[in-house]
C-alpha cells in the first residue's frame, strides 16, 4: 500500500524538524538534570537513539530497523512534545515562547510528509 507514492520534498520541513530536535536534545536533559542526572542522560539517548535506529524505508537513506510510517510520526511527535514541555520547564518565558512557535511551524510543515508516512504502513 502506498509503495508507488513518491516522498514529498520536505527540505523546509526538515529545517524546522531538525531545529525542534535540537531544542529537545538540549532542553530535555536541562529540565531533567535538576531531578536526576541519569534520567537526563537517558532522555538524550532516547531522543537521539530511537529515531536513529527506527525509521521508515524511503524516509531516510539508511534504515537500521524498518518501521511503518506511523511509528516515525510518533517519534517526531515525541521530539516535539519533549522540546515544548522541556523548554517551558527549564527556560524563561522569553525562550519558551519561540520554541512554541518553532514547534507549531514544525507541525504545519510536516503535514505533507506525515500524509506520505501514513501511506507507508507495511
Amino acid at each position: 500500500m502506498g509503495a508507488n507514492v513518491e516522498r514529498p520534498d520536505d527540505r523546509i520541513a526538515s529545517v524546522f524538524r531538525f531545529a525542534s530536535e535540537l531544542v529537545a536534545w538540549v532542553a530535555t536533559p536541562w529540565a531533567l538534570s535538576a531531578h536526576s542526572w541519569p534520567s537526563a542522560v537517558l532522555a538524550v539517548v532516547v531522543l537521539i537513539g530511537l529515531p536513529t535506529v527506527f525509521s521508515t524505508p524511503g524516509d531516510k537513506k539508511q534504515v537500521i530497523v524498518p518501521v511503518p510510517g506511523p511509528v516515525t510520526i510518533l517519534l517526531v511527535v515525541l521530539q516535539l512534545v519533549a522540546a515544548l514541555v522541556s523548554a517551558w520547564l527549564a527556560w524563561p518565558v522569553y525562550a519558551a515562547v519561540p520554541v512554541s512557535v518553532l514547534v507549531a511551524a514544525t507541525l504545519v510543515t510536516e503535514r505533507r510528509r506525515w500524509r506520505w508516512l501514513v501511506s507507508r504502513v507495511a
